[in-house]
């Protein structure tokens, strides 16, 4: 039975408090012993609770040596720990933008877009904000794959590029947002080429004439322009390539991204994804 404190002896009172902390200091390293307070890096090292106990701008300073040299993935949980436990120091605004960049190396392309914006929202003005857009940009970008595949991500960065050049026309990344733009030009422009190569091989000239059109009025800069200038008068003039294609189709080498290939040999009747 629990007696109430009036029955204690007098000279236990006072003792309570000290007990009472020597039981949760023994509790802790029961807990320590119970559970494993560390974290593994992308080299499979552990890292202990110690590390990760600090201060913000020791966390911060931890987490910009790790990311100088490429370890994103230990880089990324000092950040996260500065943002988890000191939301509103100093330190948590550049943690808030390098754990997005962390993500970004990453090649998490979809969690890092979303920091990016977050970043946005939350820090208008700052000093950054060009460089968030070219990473917004960025994200979109380094998503765009083989030109028989979506063409989203080539649609969106360019979007965001040329709200990047208007916003900022003397930004250090103009020249390079201005690249990323022709690049991904040329990419939307081969892919209605690679859409056209299906209609002409089955035999749908209209609907490459259709195609050849488009391309010429949406992308006449492009590189392959003039390939299709000349194509489309063939198929207008009733005499479409029937042979093998290889001439008029040819291997694409382009700029930072996986060109759909193939031999001659496969087939190549597969519909292309439309968009």
């Amino acid at each position: 039975m629990k007696l109430p404190k009036k029955y204690l002896p007098t000279h236990l009172l006072f003792l309570l408090p000290v007990l009472v902390t020597l039981l949760i200091c023994s509790g802790c390293g029961d807990l320590k012993k119970t559970f494993n307070f560390t974290s593994i890096d992308e080299d499979g090292n552990e890292i202990g609770d110690t590390e990760l106990n600090l201060p913000a701008q020791d966390l911060l300073l931890k987490g910009m040596d790790d990311y100088s040299v490429g370890k994103y993935f230990t880089a990324i949980e000092f950040f996260e720990d500065i943002l988890n436990r000191y939301p509103f120091s100093t330190e948590a605004t550049l943690a808030e933008l390098k754990a997005a960049d962390c993500n970004y190396h990453l090649e998490r392309y979809t969690e890092a877009l979303l920091l990016y914006e977050e970043f946005e929202n939350r820090h208008p003005t700052n000093e950054s904000m060009p460089y968030i857009m070219f990473q917004k940009a960025m994200c979109h970008y380094k998503q765009i794959d083989r030109i028989d595949r979506d063409t989203a991500g080539a649609i969106k960065s360019i979007e965001l590029f040329k709200q990047l050049l208007k916003a900022y026309p003397d930004s250090p990344y103009t020249n390079e947002a201005e690249a990323r733009i022709i690049a991904a030009t040329e990419f939307l422009a081969n892919h209605e080429y690679f859409v056209v190569e299906y209609y002409v091989r089955t035999a749908k000239y209209d609907q490459a004439a259709i195609r050849l059109k488009y391309l010429l009025a949406m992308y006449p800069e492009t590189a392959i322009a003039a390939k299709a200038q000349e194509l489309l008068k063939r198929i207008e003039a009733g005499d479409p390539p029937r042979s093998r294609l290889t001439a008029w189709f040819p291997k694409l080498g382009l700029p930072d991204w996986t060109i759909f290939g193939r031999s001659d040999e496969e087939d190549s009747t597969a519909e292309p994804a439309q968009y």
